[in-house]
Order: structure tokens, then sequence, then C-alpha cells
């Protein structure tokens, strides 16, 4: 058997704290790569407000990849940054009706201050439990159950401020070439196309801002 000598015991000893520091250092942050994780887009898009970094998540409560994203958008937000705009946009023009009457819902809970009640349950009736709520009559319904007044409900399903709303969302859509959902926008300039959609949302927001084109 080989044997280590005294003196060579006590050097070998001695460096194990080392090795074990340096095993500790925390890894450096990861970096993500255009064209394979996220794409500029061709012409920057303004965000809300100037100078303050903004993400925008289109989705629609029909996507069972939307809901597949839910989660970690959910796991996000608790670790966004204060100065960063989160803004979800339900899209609807270019898919199935459903997709309208969907929408149609998510502003008519924000506009009834109960969005933070509706959001979660409403995906999941729709993606677990399969329920249509296809229109107007099956969502009051189901607003109700959540301890929304039906008419209420249908009242701001139909108002002025969600046609408002879906119209600007449809052009917001097309401004930014959505093709399909969930997509995820950042600071007007970026696309995520990486599964890692968060992390690489947060490296983005690292990355300087370029002002819009134009």
């Amino acid at each position: 058997m080989f044997k280590l000598s005294r003196r060579l015991l006590l050097v070998w000893a001695c460096a194990l704290p080392l090795i074990g520091v340096r095993a500790a250092e925390p890894s450096a942050p990861p970096t993500f790569q255009e064209g394979k994780d996220y794409a500029k887009l061709a012409t920057t898009v303004p965000v809300a407000t100037p100078g303050q970094p903004e993400v925008i998540e289109f989705f629609s409560y029909r996507c069972p990849h939307c809901y597949q994203l839910e989660q970690s958008a959910e796991d996000w937000l608790k670790r966004k940054p204060s100065t960063v705009t989160f803004v979800r946009i339900p899209v609807y023009a270019g898919y199935q009706p459903n997709y309208e009457s969907a929408a149609r819902a998510y502003y008519a809970a924000e506009a009834l201050g109960v969005l933070a009640k509706i959001h979660q349950a409403l995906f999941k009736a729709i993606q677990q439990e399969r329920r249509a709520l296809d229109t107007a009559e099956e969502l009051a319904a189901f607003f109700a159950e959540q301890g929304v007044n039906a008419d209420d409900f249908l009242k701001a399903y139909k108002s002025f401020q969600t046609e408002t709303q879906l119209r600007r969302g449809a052009q917001l859509a097309q401004r930014y070439g959505v093709r399909g959902v969930p997509a995820v926008m950042v600071n007007g300039q970026y696309e995520i196309r990486s599964r890692q959609m968060f992390q690489v949302v947060d490296y983005l927001l690292t990355q300087p801002v370029t002002a819009p084109q134009g």
C-alpha cells in the first residue's frame, strides 16, 4: 500500500479547507444567447412608462402552455424588483372565439378589482377542471361562485372600458408580432425563446435599454 509521508499528509490536510472554500464559491450568473434564448425585436416598442423596465406576458386562459408557465410567473413576481412593471395581456385576435370571452373575463375581473382572486381560479377551472366557460353567462356563473355579483360581472364584461382594453391589447400584440402564446417581452426590445423564461427575463433586465426608433 502506498503511504504518504507525515509532511505530505500535513500539506494535504491543510489544503482541504481551501478546496472546500473554492467549492462553495457562488457560480457566475448565467448568460444567454441572442438567437437561441431570446430574439431582439426588429423595431423597439415604447414601454408604458418611459425609462421604467417593463415585462409583458401575452397569454390566454385557453392556452395549456400558459397554464404551465403560470407557477413560474408567480414565483418570479415574488422576487421581481419593485422598479420593474409587469403586465399581462390576454390575447384573442386570430384565435378561436372563446379566446375573446376569456380575455373579456380578465379585463372584467381587473375592472371589478377581483383579479387577484379570480386569476388562478379561472385558469384552474378551464385547464385543470376542463370547464368550458365559453359564454358570458357561463363566466358570470363562475364569477358568482367566487363571490362576485353576476350582474356586476356582465356589466364589466360588456363595458366600453373592456372594449377599449381589448382593442389596445390586440394592437399591442400586433406591434410586438405575437405569433402564439405564451409570449414574454422585455423592455419593448426582446422576445424570450427559452424554457428558462424568467431566468432569461432576469438576464435581459440587466442589459442596456435602447431608445425607441422613430
